[in-house]
């Protein structure tokens, strides 16, 4: 289906329970590091070169946890569905920096989480699996 968008995903949560978001290059609204698959890759190596690309984060495929596949409206793309494949991962001693593609990173706290702009994906499914 067209209006499909399939991503790969990655909740970040450093030693102080913070969670990693990011702001695409253009746009008003936060959500979790990733991106599209190319051509032949699967969810993971797809999750690892985006981390790469865009936070300039070398992670090993074997440091990725499944956290589960997940649906939600496309912040981004209006009348389009995220189908995100979403991968937890250890944020202690991950020093993110602005890469391709993202205008802003941000540690958000629980707190904080419900004054932001944020995905429907983070908002809706990813959060909940951390702060509950």
């Amino acid at each position: 289906m067209s209006d499909l968008i399939h991503v790969s995903a990655a909740i970040i949560l450093d030693a102080r329970g913070r969670v990693l978001f990011v702001r695409k290059a253009g746009t008003g609204v936060l959500m979790q590091p990733g991106g599209k698959p190319e051509p032949g890759e699967d969810a993971a190596d797809c999750l690892v070169r985006e981390l790469r690309e865009e936070l300039s984060l070398v992670v090993p495929r074997a440091a990725l946890r499944a956290a589960g596949s997940f649906r939600s409206p496309a912040a981004n793309e209006p009348g389009h569905t995220v189908v995100a494949e979403v991968f937890h991962l250890d944020g202690e001693g991950l020093e993110p920096v602005v890469g391709a593609e993202i205008a802003e990173l941000r540690w958000v706290t629980r707190a904080e989480a419900p004054g932001l702009p944020l995905a429907p994906l983070s908002r809706d499914h990813l959060l909940p699996l951390v702060w509950g």
